[in-house]
């Protein structure tokens, strides 16, 4: 709670976040940016897909990535979609691929950089932008003509905690309280398991076109994950580098399924999982390098005990 409040209260008074930007006709077609105090030159995005079970997604779940990657002087734009069963996952992918699209054509206007965009999600985000993004691909890679986006304005894609093979997960989300007939539903029954799985898709010869199209990939997961074992960024990470798609994978041994996402930066100080995605993301750029070289250490949001004594009722 002491965490939750320092960043609710940036989140809704802070000039430095533009929230509930519309990108689509739907209800929840909405956006938040999250602005660097210094806009002198056109700077990296980071488009986020915030996870929730396919249920609880929500926009502002993005808020504390958004304000420490802002710190970093890269712009963040937290999209929120259709939840169930508001909409199921076709539903969720198509938002998703409507919010990519809004920050390709538009975040030149926020002060962004059209030619470096990343894409990113968390937990059912992961998966939802990973369809996203091979359903873009696929189209591509038919000719298609009536495209808003493209996944070469894409400079890379991380995977946070994500299941890319919902057939291997379906008896374990069960096990965990998500279950079967409820999991079916949200994935639109048992027969649309592989077209949302990019971990299956990937492997049909028939778009091995549109796989080599796609941007390089980093995934990250924690080996203590019980909500989505790690096996499912291995899996995927394992079947990408068959194909020839660059591909790195980084497990955080002992982390759980919220530590890299909400335990870490509350906690301040170095985070190895975020240090990553900044170097990756100001590679070449040797002035925000520099600049992050001299960074000072994320401040701590809330004491160590209060994390301690979190982890262990989160049912995460």
């Amino acid at each position: 709670m002491p965490g939750f409040l320092q960043v609710a209260y940036y989140y809704f008074f802070s000039s430095q976040v533009r929230r509930s930007i519309v990108y689509g006709d739907e209800p929840r077609n909405r956006l938040d940016l999250y602005l660097p105090k210094n806009l002198d030159g056109p700077k990296p995005v980071v488009v986020f897909v915030t996870g929730g079970a396919w249920i609880i997604g929500y926009k502002a779940w993005g808020s504390l990535l958004g304000q420490q990657l802002a710190e970093r002087d890269i712009i963040v734009a937290c999209i929120d979609y259709r939840n169930f069963p508001q909409g199921t996952i076709g539903d969720m992918v198509t938002d998703a691929s409507q919010g990519i699209s809004f920050i390709c054509n538009n975040i030149a206007e926020y002060g962004g950089d059209p030619s470096r965009i990343y894409l990113m999600g968390q937990s059912a985000g992961a998966h939802i932008s990973a369809c996203a993004l091979l359903d873009q691909a696929i189209r591509e890679a038919k000719g298609e003509e009536s495209i808003s986006w493209s996944v070469f304005q894409i400079k890379a894609y991380f995977g946070l905690s994500g299941g890319y093979n919902l057939c291997k997960l379906v008896d374990h989300f069960n096990n965990r309280g998500l279950y079967r007939a409820l999991f079916l539903s949200i994935m639109e029954g048992e027969e649309s398991l592989e077209r949302f799985s990019p971990g299956v898709r990937i492997e049909d010869p028939s778009i091995r076109n549109a796989v080599s199209l796609l941007p390089p990939v980093i995934l990250f997961h924690g080996t203590a994950d019980y909500s989505i074992p790690s096996f499912a960024s291995e899996d995927f990470a394992a079947a990408l580098q068959r194909l020839g798609v660059q591909t790195e994978l980084i497990l955080f041994d002992g982390k759980t399924h919220s530590d890299l996402f909400l335990q870490d930066p509350l906690r301040g100080g170095k985070d190895a999982m975020f240090d990553h995605l900044v170097a990756v993301i100001h590679a070449g750029d040797k002035e925000a390098l520099a600049k992050d070289a001299m960074a000072p250490p994320r401040r701590r949001l809330v004491p160590e005990v209060l994390l301690r004594m979190a982890s262990y009722i989160s049912p995460f």
